[in-house]
């Protein structure tokens, strides 16, 4: 079943029942839309792309930050039979552009955060934009584009039925970037509707649940994890703001039972609740029932600290790509609390092997490239065949990703491909030594990375963020590493900000080049 027919079936079932909520505390604002409201709204956003000219394969932008009308733009650009480009939001005005160009995009929806980006390319965009819809105030909207609400309240609420079959094609997502230019992700029809298989089977949601969405929902990630409540017409909310308190208000008040979080927000609230900022007894949490971590790995010490926190909580372990529909290609389990730190094993009807450079399946428990196979795997990267060689193989993924599997069949990502430090002929692998050292009590979020040696080839170099209030020394970290074996111990020790892009990725590419002529040595 198409997504755009799961929505029209909720209109019918749970019209009157609220679907998605927006809170807004910084502004202290809360709207809400029914089923059958957002059913109507994509319906009449169909409506004005194909009253402008927008057929079946045509490409739409949508750049938006987190609102309630996201997703109603999302299903009506799906419904016209076009392809929805959503861009991460934090894309500079060449990268949007250049996103632009290689969706040959014809229509433009975007809200009031991007005027100037939009303003200082349009020039460029005019070549193949025909249309432009801007969301926001009307004393805002610049003169070159239609207003979202006046354009709406012209057209019919009435689906315009364009055939679609499930194998076409649906949207392009542009990756993250983190290790290079965003590549165009094709995804079909198919892989969307199979995305809402996996999350409600790996998570059981019901009718009764209600979905908490932080991160940003451009990414597959935040998107694909609310396909489970969406495939049941279960409510959702929609947060703007990741302060501690509000993420715990948010649950409170709107009786929250589902809850995604990015490793920074979780810290975040430990560390809230444990220096006496938050009380949890100030908030109705029974019917929290789940807290579930993907976008990054996620390190034990987190998840055994939030168990004591939480004891009742079932977790969960989510590891995805774009380039399989976001989260659920392996997993942990909620039933598996006995292997945290693994990513855990292959989702519903998902594949996977370990593979050496030959493509060749390794020893079991030797580190390889994590290869995946399902329904969820991408068409294709758009426009670029020589990308789409490189990693899709039979219908096989190649992740980049590096990653172990232990006699009981659960994998454990090692660390990215490209991520590897190569010093004095050894490999070390970041995430080890960032999982070993975010159980200091001192350290909030850490980060290690290579850096150049003459003697070595690689450095490995640990930018540590401490913990607010806390005073930490290069020799307490010298101390604490004595545990790791030597050539695992970063030999440079940076204290400074972790950077992560707003999917919780750290952006190692971004400290690289902030400390390339970094000459601090550490101790060992």
């Amino acid at each position: 079943m198409l997504i755009t027919e799961i929505l029209a079936r909720n209109a019918r079932m749970y019209g009157s029942e609220t679907a998605l909520v927006e809170r807004e505390p910084a502004k202290n604002r809360r709207k809400e839309i029914t089923w059958k409201e957002f059913d109507d709204q994509a319906n009449q956003v169909a409506q004005v792309l194909i009253s402008r000219g927008i057929t079946k394969g045509d490409r739409v932008v949508h750049l938006m930050t987190n609102c309630i009308q996201w997703l109603p733009v999302y299903f009506g650009i799906l419904r016209t039979g076009a392809w929805a480009v959503p861009l991460n939001f934090r894309f500079v005005a060449k990268t949007i552009r250049r996103c632009a160009e290689t969706a040959e995009a014809k229509a433009f929806i975007f809200g009031q955060e991007f005027i100037e980006r939009i303003n200082s390319i349009k020039q460029d965009l005019d070549r193949f934009v025909e249309t432009y819809i801007f969301l926001g105030p009307e004393k805002l909207r610049p003169d070159y584009a239609e207003s979202y609400e006046n354009v709406l309240s012209d057209h019919s609420p009435i689906d315009p039925e364009v055939p679609i079959k499930i194998t076409d094609e649906a949207a392009l997502y542009f990756t993250s970037g983190t290790t290079g230019t965003p590549k165009a992700t094709l995804l079909t029809h198919r892989n969307l509707e199979f995305s809402c298989f996996v999350e409600n089977l790996h998570h059981r949601q019901t009718h009764r649940d209600n979905f908490l969405c932080i991160p940003p929902l451009y990414h597959t990630g935040a998107k694909m994890h609310w396909f489970g409540n969406f495939i049941v017409g279960a409510r959702s909310v929609i947060l703007k703001g990741i302060e501690p308190k509000w993420i715990m208000e948010a649950i409170s008040e709107e009786q929250v039972t589902v809850v995604w979080l990015l490793v920074p927000w979780a810290l975040d609230i430990l560390f809230a609740i444990q220096s006496g900022e938050m009380n949890i007894k100030d908030y109705h949490l029974d019917q929290w029932r789940m807290m579930h971590i993907g976008a990054q790995p996620v390190p034990p010490s987190l998840i055994k600290e939030w168990k004591k926190v939480f004891p009742h909580h079932q977790y969960d372990t989510n590891y995805g790509l774009t380039e399989c529909t976001g989260p659920g290609c392996v997993h942990l389990g909620m039933e598996n609390m006995h292997k945290v730190g693994s990513i855990g094993v292959p989702g519903f009807d998902w594949e996977i092997k370990i593979v050496d450079n030959t493509l060749n399946s390794v020893v079991q428990g030797e580190p390889g490239e994590l290869m995946v196979k399902g329904p969820g795997v991408m068409k294709e990267y758009y426009r670029n065949p020589e990308a789409t060689r490189e990693v899709l193989v039979d219908g096989w993924l190649l992740t980049g990703d590096v990653a172990r599997q232990d006699p009981e069949g659960f994998i454990w990502l090692v660390d990215r491909k490209k991520d590897v430090i190569i010093t004095g002929g050894e490999n070390i692998y970041p995430v080890e030594i960032e999982d070993f050292l975010q159980a200091h009590p001192k350290i909030h979020d850490v980060a290690v990375i290579g850096l150049s040696s003459l003697r070595l080839g690689e450095i490995a170099t640990a930018v540590i963020q401490t913990k607010p209030g806390q005073e930490l020394t290069k020799e307490e970290i010298d101390d604490f590493c004595q545990a790791l074996p030597r050539y695992k111990r970063p030999r440079r020790i940076i204290f400074g900000d972790v950077p992560r892009n707003p999917t919780g990725k750290i952006e190692k590419p971004k400290l690289r080049k902030q400390y390339a002529g970094v000459s601090e040595s550490f101790k060992i």
